[in-house]
């Protein structure tokens, strides 16, 4: 789902914003200017899009296309781009993802595992965590041979704040099955490497 076709609760955006200018005001600014007037309302439209994931089922968008199919190959889906919020400081991480499983006589459309990222990206997360539930999820629901997720982020917690240290880059990995085999973890990382 796009920012299109994305329908905030207005009840949600109203007691969010009524929150936000508590908090523009703590920070000792005039809530009631001119430039800051509606923004509490744009805060509490754009949390509900950022954390649209709390309100979507992975496993359900896995399943919408599953098939049959006698395929037993690495599949690959990298490049993935995502966006989250740190749960830590409320500030963006983002990045890329990669996935990859090993069928067990179920494929799932490409663009299932992709939205599979933005589900468990839409939520306050914590990088490693997020690595883990693709993982879990995509192993839970296809049953496959094998499944590997490795992320590669930005966080602007580190970079706006705390130590500030730019382009840095946090690679975080989780794997089951076949990917436990050293030669098959090396070949998806060759994949994705290109």
């Amino acid at each position: 789902m796009n920012l299109q076709d994305f329908q905030p609760n207005q009840d949600l955006t109203q007691a969010i914003a009524d929150k936000m200018r508590d908090v523009l005001t703590l920070t000792g600014e005039d809530a009631t200017r001119d430039g800051l007037r509606r923004t509490p309302e744009r805060i509490g439209e754009a949390m509900q899009f950022l954390t649209k994931g709390y309100q979507e089922d992975p496993d359900a968008i896995l399943q919408s296309a599953l098939f049959e199919e006698d395929y037993r190959q690495m599949v690959v889906v990298k490049d993935i781009d995502f966006y989250s919020l740190c749960e830590h400081h409320l500030l963006p991480f983002f990045g890329k993802a990669h996935v990859a499983y090993i069928p067990n006589g179920k494929v799932t459309g490409l663009s299932k595992i992709a939205r599979v990222v933005d589900v468990y990206a839409r939520r306050f997360q914590i990088q490693e965590r997020m690595t883990t539930q693709i993982k879990e999820c995509i192993q839970r629901t296809l049953n496959p041979l094998g499944v590997m997720v490795v992320i590669e982020a930005e966080h602007l917690c580190m970079q706006m704040r705390g130590v500030q240290k730019q382009h840095s880059i946090t690679t975080t990995s989780d794997f089951t099955g076949a990917f436990t085999r050293q030669e098959t973890r090396e070949e998806f990382l060759r994949l994705i490497r290109g």
